[in-house]
């Protein structure tokens, strides 16, 4: 059975992305084999394929997420059948596959209330909303708190997660357009970041208190001012760098407010099974009981994730991306 899939044979920009022949291989012990029908798009893929975050055993396919069908299970897989509609946010790579070899405890069973395009669109972005609002800093109703990049995929799926808790949200945007998007899904206060000095919104819209949280998935364009936007005891949650790694800190700028940061990942806040299990439950029961609505607004074949790359660091695209097999 000849299986395509995107493969990078060396680490570079969207042009190293390329559509080819790649074996599935044999199961080994614990894994399952998944025909994916959707596969999902996340910045954490061009860290893979620029060299950020280095990757061994080239060539290889790329890509963390995706939903389909469990097809054949390995020696020791308990717990699934062959049939079974699943999907996965997690490690090793090779989402960007027809299909692919997964070990069965990284996969979870969808539920008939969602969709595998929903599933592949949701399960990292959405997994990573759960961890930062419910485990890294568990927001509370009456909180006011500031997410960057608030139309982004995390960003959509996590405003109106914060809006459910009960929460006011300050998100920051790049276009008009993108204000509007952020406002329709629960951000009370969208800001256009390179137009104004969102610093000096957040102390207006918080009574010059600022907030006792701000997640920010930019890095190094934004770090320095979002720790100015904390209140005391507040916490910068630093979860990803769009922009680029960030510079080093003196800690001592912590010290005005006793504040804290912290660099969390989705990998190890579901590197247990039942953590994961956990993970996508809370995310399968907001997104269920309609208070998160996945919005998929980009569609790419598979063999286009050159372009669809390109998109994304364009930043021409908001919600979530799919890759289509």
């Amino acid at each position: 059975m000849t299986n395509m899939a995107v493969c990078i044979h060396e680490q570079g920009g969207p042009e190293v992305l390329q559509w080819e022949e790649y074996p599935v291989g044999d199961l080994q012990e614990g894994e399952v084999r998944v025909r994916h029908t959707a596969v999902g798009l996340n910045f954490i893929d061009t860290y893979m394929r620029s060299g950020i975050y280095p990757l061994p055993d080239l060539p290889r396919p790329i890509g963390l997420e995706a939903a389909g069908v469990v097809e054949e299970l390995g020696p020791g897989v308990t717990g699934l059948s062959a049939g079974d509609r699943v999907a996965y946010a997690s490690p090793p790579p090779g989402a960007y596959s027809q299909t692919r070899r997964m070990p069965g405890d990284r996969v979870v069973r969808v539920p008939d209330s969602v969709t595998d395009e929903q599933a592949a669109a949701m399960m990292l972005k959405g997994m990573t909303a759960e961890y930062l609002l419910r485990r890294t800093f568990r927001v509370e109703p009456g909180m006011t708190v500031l997410f960057h990049s608030a139309a982004g995929g995390v960003g959509l799926i996590a405003c109106q997660w914060l809006k459910a808790l009960g929460a006011t949200v300050i998100g920051t945007v790049g276009t008009e357009e993108k204000a509007e998007l952020a406002r329709a899904h629960g951000c009370d206060y969208p800001i256009l970041f390179d137009q104004v000095d969102w610093v000096e919104e957040v102390k207006n819209i918080t009574d010059g208190e600022g907030v006792p949280v701000v997640y920010d998935s930019i890095g190094k364009t934004t770090l320095a001012k979002s720790i100015q936007c904390l209140a005391m005891h507040g916490m910068v949650v630093l979860f990803g760098q769009s922009s680029g790694p960030t510079d080093p800190i003196n800690l001592a700028v912590l010290a005005a407010g006793s504040n804290f940061i912290t660099r969390p990942t989705l990998m190890t806040y579901t590197k247990k099974r039942e953590d994961l299990e956990a993970s996508a439950a809370a995310l399968f029961d907001v997104v269920g009981n309609g208070q998160v609505r996945i919005e998929i607004n980009q569609r790419y074949a598979l063999a286009e994730a050159q372009q669809a790359h390109r998109d994304l660091e364009g930043r021409k695209t908001t919600g979530s991306t799919l890759l289509i097999p």
